[in-house]
């Protein structure tokens, strides 16, 4: 019984594809060698023939025949009247090779000899798994959602190997269940207690790289080249394109015919909202397009600061900026420059006042959170509604009414 155990454990050692065929053999001799040492207190005498595509073993005792008043070692040797019981023609200095069964060794050591041999398989495939990983950080993995967790959901690949998504790196509108086909990229690979951890993500800046790199054969060749990616999950992102060849159009290569390559990526991200910008050495020229959908009047730097003041009409302010300050915020990240967006002013805005100058009157902090929605002054508050401003800033209605009063009392 012990035998077949053995055995089982042997042709599960077979099974596994990550371990060559060389280390295979390396470790299970190194098994079986061990226990002949503990049992003989040596290993010399033995040859140990593994039989990797049956799953099975065999182990030989080598002993050389000597005669009965030479006998000193019954592990190395074998004394002449016992060999002449095996077979009537061995005579001194001959070899006497016989098959030791497992049966011999002991029901301890059987079961000493499959807990190692478990221990090491385990161990392998462990370490395996952690050396495969490693070596795929960056690239996209598909997986079958196994369990889902309130902090994590576990993946299992085709192999079976077990992969982590968090719930920091998981899309805010994604929801998944059991059996569900996942793609995520491998950020992280790591032991713990002695377990390769693997951590997916599939809100970071990579996870869209290597989805464009999939969608469009381009970018996979090196014609095209991701300049930056800049990205609020779920919500919106910017992805700065530029090609080396004159004849390929970068935008319209990575957007594709009515959009029939961008519109797989946007799906995979939940509809998460995506422009693709041509990326320039012209910083201005590249702010413009970043803050894009908004038509950009001008364009002033300070490159000593890395700050961008940006002059637009006024209606395309709220374009500029963005729900809650979205597009002007990942147009900063993705230019690397501090953006602030003015409106242009026309012969009629002459008599406009910067919100600023009311200062004595109007706290800083609120000052600022009519700046930060690009009302930079007074008329551009008094254009919107009382509601209009209660939804777009974090200022209660009373407050607003008490600034829009004091604004309204310096053109009386």
């Amino acid at each position: 019984m012990e035998n077949i155990n053995l055995i089982d454990t042997f042709s599960e050692f077979k099974e596994l594809k990550n371990i060559d065929r060389v280390t295979m053999m390396s470790v299970l001799e190194d098994v079986f060698k061990s226990m002949l040492i503990k049992q003989y207190g040596s290993d010399e005498a033995f040859d140990v023939i593994i039989n990797i595509d049956k799953g099975d073993f065999e182990i030989w005792h080598k002993r050389e025949v000597v005669a009965d008043e030479d006998f000193e070692d019954e592990t190395l040797q074998i004394a002449l009247s016992k060999a002449k019981e095996i077979d009537e023609d061995y005579e001194i200095g001959e070899e006497v090779t016989d098959s030791v069964k497992l049966i011999d060794f002991g029901r301890r050591s059987i079961l000493s000899l499959r807990q190692n041999l478990t221990a090491r398989i385990l161990e392998l495939e462990k370490n395996n798994i952690f050396a495969k990983y490693k070596d795929r950080i960056g690239e996209i993995v598909t997986g079958e959602v196994y369990q889902v967790w309130k902090r994590e959901i576990l993946i299992l690949d085709d192999e079976g190997n077990e992969l982590i998504l968090p719930k920091g790196e998981q899309i805010p509108s994604d929801y998944f269940r059991k059996g569900d086909t996942i793609r995520a990229v491998v950020i992280k690979v790591e032991m713990r207690n002695n377990n390769p951890i693997i951590i997916l993500s599939r809100t970071s800046s990579l996870f869209l790289e290597r989805l464009f790199e999939l969608e469009v054969p381009e970018i996979f060749d090196g014609l095209i080249t991701i300049k930056n990616i800049v990205r609020v999950p779920g919500e919106r992102a910017k992805v700065a394109v530029e090609s080396y060849d004159e004849r390929i159009d970068p935008v319209g290569a990575c957007v594709g015919m009515k959009g029939s390559r961008i519109h797989g990526i946007v799906r995979e991200l939940k509809n998460e909202n995506i422009d693709v910008i041509n990326f320039t050495n012209n910083i201005q020229l590249f702010i413009s397009r970043a803050l894009s959908p908004a038509k950009i009047g001008s364009v002033k730097l300070n490159e000593a600061e890395k700050k961008a003041e940006v002059f637009l009409e006024p209606k395309e302010v709220s374009l500029a900026i963005g729900k809650g300050g979205l597009n002007i915020r990942l147009a900063s990240q993705l230019t690397g420059y501090e953006i602030d967006v003015y409106r242009e002013s026309d012969d009629a805005d002459d008599e406009d006042v910067n919100i600023e100058e009311f200062s004595d009157e109007i706290e800083g902090w609120i000052i600022d959170e009519f700046k930060a929605i690009g009302c930079d002054t007074a008329k551009a508050v008094l254009e919107l509604t009382v509601e209009d401003l209660v939804k777009r800033t974090d200022l209660e209605e009373e407050t607003i009414k008490e600034v829009m009063k004091i604004i309204k009392a310096e053109f009386e």
